[in-house]
């Protein structure tokens, strides 16, 4: 756990009791504060009860009078579509808002380090897609090599459950935009952005607001280095804006559209093969083709940002490329779940929204795919044109009728459930097919998550193939 520091004795008020608001408490308390805790969930209320905590009501008349500031969860709205009442409560009182990013940041160094031979560092990851596999495949790879490493932040475990830094220690941690969005102190050591695509835009005003939140990650603290998808003109832009000139090394530029030239430092990946130029000589290669846990494209931006990164800490690429040979990859991202009869049963239920799903497309030959799910803004008119290698569409949700008329050209077949569809592509499948679960959708009509959606696919897969 990390105290969180500078609010002894004083109140701190923590809305929201999930896996991170209780964990922010926790760390709150350790640190010599006294938490104020509120979730409108009566169940949630009296967990932090048992452990102790005082609820108040965050709403009652004179609620922020003696607090020192708000601590507010990630799913907790402060500004679009509309600010939550009790973050609108606390402004207007005059209280700071801040989240349990910005707790960490201001609280994870601490004198014991003048003691350490070497600092410990922070990398934080972000972007539309790829930010989870990039914060494994980098702490992976630490592993590995023997570096001590946590992963921590969307992925995991919160960032305040970490244990107090050691000598070079590496934290590597992946953010989302509802992170990055209100975080009041954002100073990692190297920071990484992976690409940017249409996603919670209502929550963030549309895409420019969806963009500023990602960038805040590189403009508040300045990273002593950047690591930045240029494939995307979102991605370009803020390299440039982050370097002072061609030869500027601490702006590490990645593609998997491209090869990079030029006299700064470049990773970039064609073909299937890893490329890495310093002032326009290659400095080093890695193979990606035949890495079960990183097929497709996309993994292969994954792996670029990666390998950028492990670069920056020191590692060689020989060391890298053996970390990478051993990653198995995530769960309910591109995760091969079976092979039976010829065919391959992948889960990505991680692909959420229009792009991402894709990318998964674009990884497989001969798709049986499994789609649908709650629809989000924008349509989809540009997964139709990723769609070549799909056989046949299976549709899932309760609007899924509607979901299958967009497939245009695509044969489609309506299935509303898991069940029913993992039972037709597996009756339909021949060898060389695979059946891919990439439902370009969110799980909230049907599971509570994707990982839900993705252990339904996984668990109705196997009992049709073991």
């Amino acid at each position: 756990m990390i105290p969180v520091r500078g609010f002894d004795n004083q109140k701190v008020a923590v809305l929201g009791l999930g896996r991170s608001g209780l964990a922010t408490a926790r760390a709150l308390r350790e640190g010599g504060a006294v938490p104020l805790c509120w979730d409108d969930n009566p169940e949630a209320r009296a967990r932090a009860v048992a452990e102790e905590f005082t609820c108040s009501d965050l709403m009652k008349q004179g609620a922020f009078d003696d607090v020192a500031t708000l601590i507010v969860s990630p799913g907790i709205p402060h500004l679009y579509p509309e600010p939550n009442p009790v973050v609108a409560a606390a402004q207007a009182a005059g209280v700071p808002v801040d989240n349990d990013i910005g707790l960490f940041f201001r609280s994870f160094a601490t004198s014991e380090w003048n003691h350490f031979e070497v600092m410990p560092k922070v990398v934080a990851v972000t972007g539309s897609n790829g930010k989870s596999t990039t914060s494994a495949l980098i702490h992976h790879v630490l592993d590995q090599a023997g570096r001590r490493t946590q992963l921590a932040g969307n992925i995991g475990r919160g960032v305040l459950d970490v244990e107090p830094a050691e000598d070079g220690d590496v934290v590597v941690l992946e953010l989302s935009s509802y992170q990055t969005e209100l975080a009041r102190s954002l100073t990692p050591d190297v920071a990484v952005f992976t690409n940017l695509s249409p996603d919670h835009l209502d929550r963030h005003g549309g895409m420019g607001g969806y963009f500023a939140a990602k960038r805040r990650l590189f403009s508040e603290g300045g990273p002593d280095r950047a690591v930045v998808g240029v494939d995307d003109a979102e991605g370009a832009y803020l390299a440039g804006q982050l370097s002072m000139g061609r030869a500027d090394d601490r702006v590490i530029r990645v593609s998997v559209d491209r090869k990079l030239t030029g006299p700064g430092w470049n990773v970039f990946s064609k073909k299937g093969f890893l490329s890495e130029y310093r002032k326009g000589r290659q400095a080093g290669s890695i193979d990606l083709r035949a890495i079960k846990g990183l097929p497709g494209t996309h993994n292969h931006q994954n792996a670029c940002a990666a390998y950028a990164v492990c670069r920056t800490l020191g590692l060689a690429p020989r060391v890298i490329e053996e970390g990478f040979a051993s990653y198995p990859g995530l769960p309910h991202r591109s995760q091969i779940v079976a092979e039976a009869g010829g065919v391959t049963y992948v889960n990505d239920s991680k692909a959420t929204n229009v792009d991402a799903a894709s990318k998964a497309l674009s990884a497989f030959k001969r798709i049986r795919w499994i789609c649908g799910g709650l629809e989000k803004e924008g349509g989809l008119g540009d997964l139709v044109e990723a769609a070549g290698e799909v056989i046949k569409a299976y549709v899932i949700g309760r609007e899924a009728a509607a979901f299958a008329m967009q497939l245009k050209g695509i044969d489609a077949e309506v299935c509303t459930t898991m069940e029913a569809a993992v039972a037709k592509a597996v009756a339909d499948a021949e060898d060389g097919d695979t059946v891919l679960l990439a439902p370009a959708a969110a799980s909230f009509d049907q599971y509570d998550s994707f990982e839900k959606r993705g252990d339904d696919f996984t668990a109705q897969v196997l009992a049709r193939t073991e």
